[in-house]
């Protein structure tokens, strides 16, 4: 569709796409993988001016633009809408992030829904086994929303989810901005008591709860005009 748009005579191409998939894959795991966030990075910086995406996986990276080498390449976060979303949502709940990694979006939608927060420590064995710490914080018959970018297999929200409950903690919620929930993700989520499931509508789910059109509107008109 970029190479027909450009041989009609499109002056800029402009992709906006909220999920944007194989940036997980940001070093090889395993021997022979291929590094995917690069490739697909540099393929997309050939065929589009400006990229605009939503919490991409940017864990190595400081900037989007060092994976794609468009003119503009704008990584965008819905954790303020999360947060927001959760304050009033939730009775005064306590977010948390699962692991280190999730730091940036647990404090930025705490600070905007003016909550607290916390973040855990994740040891991984594998994609389907973890293990989960949780900090230095009284959960006692608290209500705890754990927020991450995405939820894939779901192994470490249940894990936070099951180390949360085991220190008292009333209720769990998970709230995420991409919900993958890949095979038996949600069964597992349900089993380890998780109450509720919320996303952003980046990926058609039925948990979708928080909208992003507005601020990939605004993104838009930033780069346009």
């Amino acid at each position: 569709a970029a190479e027909t748009a450009r041989e009609l005579g499109a002056r800029e191409l402009i992709l906006v796409v909220p999920y944007l998939c194989y940036m997980r894959q940001d070093m090889a795991f395993q021997p022979g993988e291929a590094i995917s966030q690069r490739s697909i990075g540099r393929w997309l910086g050939t065929h589009f001016d400006a990229v605009i995406t939503v919490d991409p996986h940017l864990h190595r990276v400081h900037d989007l633009a060092e994976v794609i080498p468009s003119r503009q390449a704008l990584s965008l976060s819905a954790a303020p809408l999360l947060g927001k979303y959760a304050a009033r949502t939730f009775d005064n709940p306590l977010l948390l992030g699962p692991d280190e990694e999730s730091t940036q979006w647990v404090a930025a939608a705490a600070q905007a829904g003016g909550l607290q927060r916390a973040v855990a420590h994740k040891q991984r064995r594998d994609d389907r086994s973890v293990i989960v710490t949780l900090p230095s914080i009284d959960v006692h018959d608290r209500s705890v929303v754990i927020v991450d970018d995405i939820a894939s297999t779901g192994r470490t929200l249940a894990r936070a989810a099951d180390a949360l409950y085991a220190a008292g903690a009333a209720e769990v919620h998970a709230l995420v901005t991409h919900a993958l929930f890949v095979g038996d993700a949600e069964a597992h989520l349900r089993a380890a008591g998780v109450r509720s499931l919320h996303s952003s509508d980046s990926i058609a789910h039925p948990s979708n709860a928080i909208v992003l059109a507005e601020l990939l509107a605004h993104a838009c008109k930033q780069i346009i005009l």
